[in-house]
């Protein structure tokens, strides 16, 4: 075992270690409904779901985002301090379809009582193409000689929030789930989740206009991994990921060879970066491909709270707006 792997291992039961001595602490308080009117203890596994919670909760609720803004899901350790939070919540709210593959270790560490939620219940998962299950297996056997890995190989996307009409069944699978672990604001929390759907439905359709009126031929580009299945699905945009779905390996040198022929010869207009991978990859695609830069997309993660992509329709309306910047020919 290399000493990367002994140091992931020792951090992890370092961690579980802790919670299990927190939980045994307060087996009952993440149960109990927050006294005097206190606001409703959640926590939600990402930023992505962070901020949908907060739109739907407001005032109602406390809330705690364990991957923050900018974070990478796919290669995160939880800490003490996540543990806590947990053994002390009422409601969890996660993605699910595999996304989070280190929670189940991290809720049954926490003593977790209170009530889960899984946002995507109810959607339909993208399957995998055989070249997008090509390079999970390409991922797999680089782990196996490299680090550990957290996540075997899938012929599930998980990144369902990058359809907005998915998003819809993001919000009214929490909005369900606050109202029933609050009842007493069930009135307050459909409101806000009115008030948000319709901002969904709207920002939805004024996207399909947009890309739908970019030639087909032009609405392909290059990511740094697989995150824009469902966004392509929904909006007609062809996304060539460079990596698998957890970004956990780069590709062979015959791998990458292969890509940059295949960019060349459908002529991509544009490669880009994003907000949670290393950019070298991506850099290089654009160096021997002669495809444009198109600046940074946001995949799994919002950006800081004070930035244009920092909420969960910011992110769509930066994504799309460098999307037809880049392949449009009319902006050029």
């Amino acid at each position: 075992m290399c000493a990367d792997v002994r140091g992931r291992s020792g951090r992890m039961l370092a961690v579980l270690a802790g919670a299990m001595l927190l939980s045994a602490a307060v087996p009952a308080a993440a149960a109990d409904p927050a006294p005097g009117g206190a606001p409703l203890r959640v926590v939600a596994s990402f930023s992505v779901l962070g901020d949908m919670v907060q739109q739907i909760g407001g005032d109602h609720i406390a809330l705690t985002t364990i991957v923050g803004p900018n974070g990478d899901v796919h290669d995160f350790e939880p800490s003490p301090k996540d543990s806590k939070a947990l053994a002390h919540a009422q409601l969890l709210v996660v993605n699910g379809l595999g996304f989070e593959t280190w929670m189940p270790r991290l809720v049954q560490a926490s003593g977790f009582k209170g009530l889960e939620v899984v946002a995507t219940r109810g959607i339909t998962p993208r399957r995998l193409s055989a070249g997008e299950q090509a390079l999970e297996r390409a991922e797999e056997r680089h782990a196996r000689h490299g680090h550990e890995r957290q996540r075997a190989p899938t012929d599930i996307d998980p990144h369902a929030w990058q359809s907005l009409s998915n998003g819809l069944i993001y919000v009214q699978n929490i909005t369900a789930g606050l109202i029933k672990a609050d009842p007493a604001h069930a009135a307050d929390y459909q409101s806000h989740a009115n008030m948000y759907i319709a901002q969904i439905k709207a920002l939805d359709a004024k996207l399909k206009q947009a890309l739908a009126a970019i030639p087909e031929a032009r609405r392909k580009v290059v990511t740094s991994h697989d995150a824009f299945g469902y966004f392509g699905l929904a909006y007609g945009v062809q996304f060539i990921a460079a990596t698998g779905i957890s970004n956990e390996a780069e590709p062979s040198a015959k791998e990458m060879a292969r890509l940059i022929d295949q960019i060349k010869k459908q002529h991509v207009p544009a490669v880009f970066l994003e907000n949670v991978t290393n950019p070298k990859l991506i850099q290089q695609i654009a160096r021997e491909t002669g495809a444009k830069m198109g600046g940074e997309l946001y995949s799994d993660a919002l950006a800081a709270p004070d930035q244009p992509a920092g909420t969960y329709l910011g992110m769509f309306e930066w994504n799309a707006g460098k999307l037809i910047y880049a392949l449009d020919p009319k902006q050029h």
